[in-house]
C-alpha cells in the first residue's frame, strides 16, 4: 500500500497528539491531587500500577479512536490492537510511575504515532507529543520539521568531550537487570561529567533534546517510553543508537558530537557485565 502518512499529514498527527496529550496530562494532574492508588505490579513488587495509569491510557484511547478509528495502538496498559491504516499510536499514559506514586514532579505523559510495524527497529515515528503535567510543559516533535518545547526550537547541546558530558539513564525493575545496569553504571561513571537519574524516560530523552543533559542511555526501556521522547531528541539534532543486547535493546540518545564514544563505551561495559 502507499504510505499511510500520505492521506494525513505530519503536523495534524502531532496536532492530535499534543490536543490528547494536554487533555490526558490535566487528568493525571487532577488524579494526583485526589490521592494514588495502587492497582497492581508488573514484573516485581516495586513496579506498580495505578488507577489514573489505566484511566488516563482509557481516555488517550478512546480520543484516539475517535478521530483515527483505523489506526492501531501499542500501550503500556492495555497492549495492542491492530489497525488497517499503517499507523500506530504507542502510548505511555503515565510515565514514571514511582514518581507519580510518591508526588514527584517527573512524570509524563507520552503519545506517539508511528509508521510500520510497531516495534522501534521496524517503525518510522511521525510526531511525538511528551507533556509534563506537573509543569505544562509540551514537547512536540514532527518528522523532518523539528522539536519544540512550549513552541521554542530544540537543539541538542554540544559538550566538549564525553568526560565533559552530563548523562541521564533509568534502572528496571527487576534485581538482575539492576545489578547488570550497576555493572555498567559502575565502568561509565569515572569516564563522564555525572549521572541523573530521573526515574521518567520520556522526559530523561526530552531533556537531551533541551540541552539539560548531553545524552541518555538505558537497556531495557519499552517502545512506550520511548517512542516519544526519542523522536523529540532526534528531530532536535541528537543521534539515536539502539541494539540487541541479550533479552533486551540498549539505547544510548546522545549529543552528536559524543555519541560514537559513548555508544562504544556502553556496549563494551554491556559486553564486559
Amino acid at each position: 500500500m502507499p504510505g499511510a502518512s500520505a492521506t494525513v499529514s505530519v503536523p495534524e498527527l502531532a496536532d492530535i497528539a499534543e490536543s490528547i496529550g494536554r487533555d490526558a496530562a490535566a487528568l493525571a494532574h487532577r488524579r494526583r491531587t485526589e490521592g494514588v492508588e495502587v492497582t497492581d505490579r508488573k514484573s516485581s513488587l516495586v513496579d506498580v500500577v495505578t488507577a489514573a495509569d489505566r484511566e488516563v491510557e482509557a481516555m488517550i484511547r478512546r480520543r484516539i479512536a475517535e478521530v483515527r478509528p483505523d489506526d492501531g495502538f501499542l500501550g503500556e496498559e492495555t497492549g495492542t490492537s491492530v489497525g488497517s491504516s499503517g499507523l500506530t499510536w504507542v502510548v505511555d499514559p503515565i510515565d514514571g510511575t514511582v514518581n507519580y506514586l510518591y508526588g514527584s514532579p517527573s512524570y509524563g505523559v507520552s503519545i506517539a504515532v508511528v509508521e510500520g510495524e510497531p516495534h522501534p527497529a521496524r517503525w518510522s515515528a511521525l510526531a511525538g507529543v511528551v507533556v509534563a503535567p506537573a509543569t505544562g510543559d509540551v514537547h512536540r516533535a514532527e518528522r523532518g520539521r523539528g522539536a519544540w518545547l512550549n513552541g521554542r526550537p530544540l537543539h541538542v547541546g554540544a559538550p566538549a568531550s564525553l568526560a565533559e558530558s552530563l548523562v541521564a539513564t533509568g534502572f528496571g525493575y527487576t534485581a538482575e537487570r539492576r545489578r547488570d545496569q550497576v555493572r555498567v553504571l559502575a565502568g561509565l561513571i569515572t569516564e563522564i561529567r555525572d549521572i541523573r537519574r530521573g526515574g521518567a524516560a520520556s522526559l530523561d530523552l526530552c531533556a537531551v533534546a533541551t540541552g539539560t543533559v548531553d545524552a541518555y542511555y538505558e537497556r531495557g526501556i519499552n517502545p512506550w517510553d520511548m517512542a516519544a521522547g526519542a523522536l523529540v531528541a532526534a528531530e532536535a539534532g541528537a543521534t539515536v543508537e539502539s541494539w540487541e543486547s541479550g533479552d533486551a535493546r540498549g539505547y544510548v540518545v546522545a549529543a552528536p558530537v559524543i555519541a560514537r564514544a559513548l555508544v562504544d563505551l556502553v556496549r563494551g561495559l554491556e559486553g564486559a557485565a
